[in-house]
């Protein structure tokens, strides 16, 4: 079925039963067009110009996991200083057993030695 459309001088016959194209966006589209709001968070008003080394969003364990880093770093600076484990409790506010939990965790350790199978070797004896 055809509907007449007048256009200045002229009548344009256009479909009626025909359905209107529009646009379809891919569903892997870049979001060129889309409107970022940068509310930021708790931390930092703005994404954009957090002093946060990563996102509190993408560090596993979030919020504390990062405090808690900055806070064994300093841990185990202070300790190599010379610091007490009773003096580091008290100023950062954790138990003893964190203090050590910290610098277990955070300590180099030694490789342990191979072990060797079979015959141990035989040292001779020279005269």
């Amino acid at each position: 079925m055809l509907t007449g459309v007048m256009s200045g001088s002229r009548q344009l016959e256009m479909p009626i039963d025909r359905p209107v194209l529009q646009a379809r966006v891919r569903a892997d589209a870049l979001p060129e067009f889309t409107r970022y709001r940068d509310d930021g968070c708790e931390v930092h008003p703005s994404c954009l110009t957090c002093p946060l080394p990563r996102c509190r969003y993408e560090e596993p364990g979030g919020l504390r996991a990062l405090l808690n880093a900055y806070r064994d770093e300093q841990i185990v600076r202070l300790k190599l200083s010379g610091m007490a484990v009773e003096h580091l409790a008290d100023r950062f506010g954790v138990s003893r057993r964190t203090v050590f939990r910290v610098l277990g965790a955070r300590s180099p350790r030694q490789a342990p030695t191979p072990i060797r199978r079979g015959t141990p070797e035989r040292k001779v004896h020279c005269a």
